[in-house]
């Protein structure tokens, strides 16, 4: 066999193999997330963690420059070679299908974290609006502690550093029952793509190749707690959004300072709203009306800053990041993210959640 040939049949035997392996979620769970992943993980954290910038994307860009190159390089006749072309991507994807997998991506298709509490994530209307009530009490309670004026925003005083250096703390202080994912070796950078992040729609990251948790810095400060909680939660080894807003959260509102609890609960405030519209249209209002003037100044602040960026290349990432979580066993995609109110729910009814 010429060895052109032998990456990209090693690519769909990756493919059949990982599909295989999916079918086996304790075995995965066993021997990759609680086995080798956090091996692997640590290493990387460890060689990659000290670093004051994101490695990763100094990879990225790197290798985005390399390929720009090597099109206008092969721009011409490119289509007549299709055949090398072609095999020649598929080699290169094989690479890195293998790496991204080996590294991290075998963690989409663990136990899923419902399973492993016995959580219900079905809720009824009654259950939402319970924890809505529950939430815009808790945001309304510090919004107020923080500013001493319930019409003014809460602005975070503290530098990216600063929060990434706290957000630990929360972890260390998580419920018993999923305390596995308290989080060591820290790896959190602010990335040097948070524009581009901006105009993809992404908060954040986690670069599965380096295990390096990327946080979009140009984002409103009073949530980047909130994405960096949820980001650490990717590299404890959950490939889920969902459980990674779940955990998130879980961490931001064990934390003790106010900043990160208020980020939390203002996260979840938006999913709850969210998901009341779902259910019936103009079912929010009479809870938006509740929130203190304070906390509706923050979600303006974001919602500002997420029209600012809004463009046909955010429409493009938000189908192709949508069909890459259906791919890997998140069937509702981006609407996941929204799901971990579900488990919020669930989790209230069995745990020891605030």
């Amino acid at each position: 066999m010429q060895r052109k040939y032998i990456l990209p049949i090693l690519l769909i035997v990756q493919i059949i193999l990982v599909k295989t392996l999916a079918l086996f979620p304790e075995t995965i769970e066993n021997y990759y997330s609680n086995g080798l992943y956090p091996i692997l993980s640590k290493g990387l954290r460890l060689t990659f963690g000290s670093l004051s910038f994101s490695f990763g994307d100094v990879i990225y860009g790197v290798l985005i420059f390399l390929l720009i190159k090597w099109i206008l390089k092969n721009r011409k006749g490119f289509f007549k070679n299709w055949k090398a072309n072609g095999l020649w991507f598929l080699s290169i994807l094989s690479i890195f299908y293998f790496f991204f997998h080996f590294l991290w991506g075998m963690n989409y298709y663990r136990i899923p974290l419902h399973e492993k509490l016995k959580i219900n994530k079905e809720y009824a209307l009654a259950d939402l609006e319970k924890l809505t009530k529950k939430m815009i009490e808790k945001s309304n309670q510090l919004q107020l502690r923080i500013t001493s004026n319930d019409s003014v925003a809460v602005i975070n005083p503290y530098t990216e550093k600063e929060i990434f250096e706290m957000a630990q703390n929360g972890f260390h202080k998580l419920p018993k029952d999923i305390k596995k994912f308290d989080y060591h070796t820290k790896s959190i950078k602010q990335s040097l793509f948070s524009m581009p992040l901006s105009y993809m729609g992404f908060g954040g990251y986690l670069n599965p190749f380096t295990n390096e948790a990327q946080v979009n810095y140009l984002k409103p400060k009073y949530s980047i707690p909130f994405t960096t909680c949820h980001e650490m939660a990717h590299q404890t080894g959950i490939g889920s959004e969902s459980e990674c807003n779940f955990i998130g959260y879980l961490a931001a509102i064990n934390n003790s300072d106010d900043y990160f609890q208020y980020a939390a609960y203002t996260t979840a405030i938006r999913y709850c709203l969210r998901n009341l519209e779902e259910i019936e249209e103009g079912k929010s209002k009479i809870y938006l009306e509740k929130l203190n003037k304070g906390v509706l100044k923050n979600f303006n602040e974001n919602e500002v800053f997420w029209k600012e960026y809004q463009t046909p290349i955010n429409t493009f990432f938000e189908y192709f990041y949508d069909n890459f979580l259906k791919a890997n066993q998140q069937k509702d995609g981006l609407e996941s993210y929204s799901k971990f109110i579900g488990l919020l729910i669930g989790y209230e009814k069995v745990g020891s959640i605030q």
